[in-house]
């Protein structure tokens, strides 16, 4: 990653740390509450899904940096996905996050900005957090709608 590369990273990183989107939650929505130990990130996601589309992601996102945007950056990036292209996202952007290889064809948007964390490996959970409890409410979805 070349130094104009990075520090565009951070700037998105550091956008949606101090201006994270989707960030209430609402009454109607089961919650998925998803803690890092490591760094005492706390995380709590509600997926609106109907018809087998992501019309809504909630978060509320109490951590560091890594943490907090990311689960902003994922709130939009999954909106309107249908929970098929959600979970193929959620899939590369862990394999990405490890430093594994992953399809560079799956559009990741701004998480592509957590490319570098492989480096840090005691940054993983915070970079995926909130990408496991979205995975959660999927798996919830289709079991209850046998898909």
């Amino acid at each position: 990653m070349d130094i104009k590369e990075n520090s565009l990273y951070r700037q998105i990183i550091m956008e949606h740390y101090k201006n994270p989107q989707n960030a209430y939650l609402v009454e109607d929505l089961k919650k998925y509450s998803i803690k890092n130990p490591t760094c005492g990130d706390s995380v709590i996601v509600q997926v609106d899904i109907q018809d087998g589309v992501i019309k809504n992601i909630y978060q509320k996102s109490i951590g560091c940096s890594i943490s907090t945007s990311s689960t902003s950056i994922m709130s939009e990036l999954l909106k309107n996905k249908s929970t098929k292209e959600a979970k193929n996202i959620i899939i590369n952007y862990v394999k990405m996050v490890k430093g594994d290889a992953y399809d560079k064809s799956v559009d990741l948007g701004e998480a592509i900005a957590y490319s570098g964390i492989a480096d840090y490996p005691a940054r993983f959970k915070c970079a995926t957090v909130s990408f496991e409890g979205v995975l959660k409410a999927i798996e919830d979805y289709e079991i209850k709608n046998k898909k």
